[in-house]
């Protein structure tokens, strides 16, 4: 039975990720609710489809009294025929107004009195509800002008079908925003669905919103376009370019850079994990003055004494922990195994992740093990304790084409292990620092390029051959996790926001006409729920 209640003080919107999915995200997640247990959390998760999620990854902690969980792509088709409806010609007009306001540069401010009553079309008196969008005259007349507008594809049929694919959903976050239980902040940790959810609730319900993004939703989502064979390109050999995306994949990219640019507008504070992220919010929209930084953090109590149990010498065993997708690039680190056990022939890799989001690439990591004589020393474990892993390695390796601050990277400093990581996030300032006072603590490993196993290989055996320059590196990266990465840090940014919003008190909703804020009388606000048996 999923945990029930009539109300909590911060509502977390997550998509894809705790409790149902494990990485570097949902542990973070796991960490801030069991790091505030003054607060009551609820739990509002977005997913795909049923099947994509057998079971929670996280037992959930005591101070979650509710969780409610919605599928967005699990709607059945029609049971028969289907009429046309009537629809709202003033809604369809807000909406094409609001449309060529997201087609201006990303900082190019939007117009929040059209968003807000956009958002009232979908959430009040449902003005423009979802059988307008699917079986209306008014609909159709806007698709077909949009097609016309702006489509550089050739076929209609594919853009009316992946247009209703990607707006569908945006009916059902109204619909859960009607109905979710009242909270005094709502807390979105990506843009995406999720902080679409947390825009119309801040919208309709005058409670604060608080993104916090760890990666930029917007960048990753293109580059898993990028790489996706289920979106149609119809270009012809001629017209066809490698270096530019077709129509439909830039499409989905808008609609994502779309959801970004609304939540932002509605947020009330946006944290980034580092400097370069705060950075890239401002470009996609984000207001400055709203923005600021919260690095990740550990927990060194935890970790330190991990440090005790490593063996004398650094084991020869090279560990990529995370999940096991395209984005984290797990290929290149297997092909740099080839090159590392040619010259060193009793050094290993463990692959320390799930497998469950993307079991075909899984397969394929597999079969290039196999494919490169390698089944003997590359092993895929599956899901593990970091805990237990990271005594056991001699260095952590990340090779991800896309990063923003990694927990594991901050996890393995503590507990003694260097790394050698692609340049991308914010890895650069982890292993050489963020500043001249960072930096005179050293280096913490190694980075190198996207897409290199050679380079990989190279600094891997660098480390592993050189014990001096192992030793080094490990001292700088306990020296930086100690001073500018703990988990109190952390904790103690999020509390002060969290007692700031969650406190404010409760807020006109412009153009509604009412005070709302029902969270203002929830009993567990600021208390500490009993523990569930």
């Amino acid at each position: 039975m999923l945990p029930r209640a009539a109300c909590a003080d911060i509502g977390l919107l997550l998509e894809g990720t705790y409790p149902y999915v494990s990485g570097g995200v949902s542990s973070w997640v796991h960490d801030i609710i069991r790091a505030f247990p003054e607060y009551t959390f609820g739990l509002c998760f977005l997913g795909s489809k049923p099947d994509d999620y057998p079971k929670m990854a996280y037992p959930l902690p005591a101070n979650v009294v509710h969780l409610e969980v919605h599928y967005l792509y699990d709607a059945n088709p029609p049971s028969g025929p289907v009429r046309s409806v009537p629809g709202n010609r003033d809604a369809f007009e807000r909406i094409a107004l609001l449309h060529e306001q997201l087609r201006r540069p990303a900082d190019a401010p939007l117009d929040n009195r059209l968003v807000r009553r956009v958002v009232d079309d979908l959430t009040e008196e449902h003005r423009l509800d979802e059988a307008q969008f699917l079986y209306s005259q008014e609909a159709w007349t806007f698709l077909t002008d949009q097609y016309r507008a702006y489509c550089s594809d050739p076929s209609f049929s594919d853009y009316f079908w992946s247009v209703r694919l990607m707006h569908r959903p945006l009916w059902q976050l109204a619909r859960i925003a009607e109905q979710l239980i009242p909270m005094r902040l709502y807390h979105a940790v990506s843009t995406g669905y999720a902080g679409f959810l947390g825009a119309l609730l801040r919208h309709r319900q005058g409670r604060p919103l608080l993104i916090s993004e760890h990666g930029i939703y917007t960048k990753e989502r293109k580059i898993e376009l990028f790489q996706s064979q289920w979106i149609r390109d119809n270009r012809n050999l001629i017209e066809y370019d490698a270096s530019h995306i077709g129509y439909f994949h830039e499409m989905w990219a808008r609609f994502f850079e779309a959801l970004g640019k609304m939540t932002y507008a509605a947020a009330d504070d946006i944290v980034a994990l580092y400097e370069g992220n705060r950075r890239r919010q401002i470009v996609d929209g984000a207001p400055p003055p709203k923005t600021h930084t919260i690095p990740n953090g550990v927990d060194l109590r935890r970790l330190a004494p991990l440090r005790q149990r490593r063996p004398a010498s650094a084991p020869k065993v090279l560990c990529l922990i995370g999940r096991v997708v395209p984005i984290k690039d797990v290929k290149t680190f297997i092909r740099a195994m080839l090159t590392v056990v040619r010259a060193m022939p009793d050094a290993e890799a463990w692959i320390a992740g799930p497998e469950s989001e993307d079991p075909s690439y899984a397969a394929e990591c597999r079969e290039l093990i196999n494919r490169l004589g390698l089944s003997g020393k590359v092993t895929l474990l599956g899901m593990q304790r970091v805990d237990e892993l990271l005594p056991k390695i001699g260095v952590l390796v990340l090779s991800s084409i896309s990063e923003a601050l990694p927990l594991v990277i901050l996890e393995a400093f503590a507990a003694g292990v260097p790394v050698v990581t692609t340049d991308v996030g914010a890895c650069c300032e982890l292993i050489h620092g963020s500043d001249a006072d960072d930096a005179a603590l050293g280096a913490a490993g190694r980075l190198v390029p996207i897409a290199d196993p050679a380079a990989i290989a190279h600094e891997a055996l660098a480390l592993l051959a050189d014990d001096h320059a192992w030793c080094a590196a490990q001292a700088a990266g306990i020296a930086r996790v100690e001073r500018f990465y703990s988990q109190e840090r952390m904790v103690g940014a999020y509390r002060a926001l969290y007692s700031t919003l969650a406190g404010a008190p409760d807020r006109h909703v412009p153009d509604a006409g009412r005070v709302v804020g029902p969270a203002s009388a929830c009993p567990y606000a600021g208390q500490r729920p009993a523990a569930r048996g």
